[in-house]
């Protein structure tokens, strides 16, 4: 599936639109470029968790986890080597938890998720931004 949001807070919707959807155990790769729109994305999945708190990307924390309908387990893996930094993350008592994990720069630790990951990629051009998402098994649906 693909969608088109032409500003940030379309792409929000959009995020709220997937997260309504969304069960424990369900992880969600993110991958994109710089500003492609990653955290904002996540701040809609939040959002449809009644997840209140101000979501930003956990660059330098790593994992930020949110309490709502389910935990959400927010990661950045950008500054990490490969596969085994993440495990060493404990990242498998995440991936294999009750709650939901969306994964920012997913790309580098991709032969660490497990065969039912949603991969969702992102690009942008200015505030227009491309939204592929792949391996999807909640069926079709409209922005």
């Amino acid at each position: 599936m693909t969608f088109y949001t032409e500003s940030a807070a379309q792409t929000i919707e959009l995020g709220k639109k997937i997260g309504s959807f969304l069960r424990p155990g369900d992880i969600i790769a993110l991958q994109g470029t710089l500003a492609a729109g990653k955290t904002t994305l996540t701040k809609g999945i939040a959002a449809a968790l009644n997840i209140d708190e101000d979501i930003t990307s956990p660059t330098f924390t790593l994992v930020s986890v949110y309490e709502g309908r389910m935990p959400l387990y927010h990661m950045d893996v950008y500054r990490l080597e490969g596969g085994d930094d993440f495990l060493d993350l404990g990242a498998e008592e995440m991936l294999y938890g009750d709650g939901l994990c969306v994964i920012e720069w997913s790309e580098k630790i991709m032969s660490e998720l497990p065969a039912h990951t949603i991969v969702i990629g992102l690009s942008a051009e200015n505030e227009k931004r491309t939204v592929t998402i792949e391996n999807w098994k909640y069926g079709d649906f409209a922005l």
